[in-house]
């Protein structure tokens, strides 16, 4: 089993890279992430994440262990393979990936290309319970739930035809008042307030 991989990048795209190791180039599946801190003809470093497959043999290269964490956690919930998991490394960090997961955020999950709902709702149900070691704090979880909270309630607004800057400031008074805040009873309380 290849756990890493030392030399140096003799091709690099957004997608993959070929690292050569003392004259034998290997093909590695990136993230944009990955991509990134590559540099071509420059010496590199990667972890490595090999799958063997009746058809194939294939290597994915990560750049730091907590991005192959992340990458094997996701290939271990059903229906999430290789591809898709990288492209979800690619689209958002390891912070927004756990804190998405642990907060439910399905539709920030699916921002990534071809992770439908129930691909999106199978992760934050499997992985709930694995992802804490990824730098998330508590405070962070409910900020992002807030965060979520404001967003739907200033975009419900705007279809109303009340802008942005006006509602802003009440959502964050109001937000401010009461944390636990609807995006039902927020939308009121900004209406109420105009």
């Amino acid at each position: 089993m290849i756990f890493s991989l030392q030399g140096s990048v003799q091709e690099l795209t957004p997608t993959y890279a070929v690292i050569n190791v003392q004259g034998v180039g290997y093909y590695v599946g990136i993230s944009l992430m990955t991509s990134q801190a590559l540099a071509l003809n420059k010496p590199a470093f990667l972890f490595i994440q090999q799958i063997i497959r009746e058809d194939a043999h294939l290597l994915f290269g990560f750049n730091t262990r907590s991005e192959k964490e992340m990458f094997n956690l996701l290939i271990s919930v059903n229906g999430v393979g290789a591809v898709s998991a990288l492209i979800l490394l690619s689209t958002l960090s390891l912070e927004e990936i756990a804190t998405a997961i642990l907060s439910k955020n399905s539709a920030l999950i699916q921002k990534a290309k071809g992770i439908g709902a129930k691909t999106a709702e199978r992760i934050i149900v499997d992985l709930k319970d694995k992802v804490q070691k990824f730098g998330i704090e508590a405070e962070n979880i409910s900020a992002f739930v807030d965060n979520k909270v404001k967003e739907e309630s200033l975009s419900a607004l705007e279809v109303l035809g009340i802008p942005k800057r006006m509602s802003e400031k009440i959502a964050d008074r109001m937000m401010k008042q009461n944390p636990e805040i609807s995006v039902e009873e927020l939308v009121k309380q900004i209406l109420k307030n105009i």
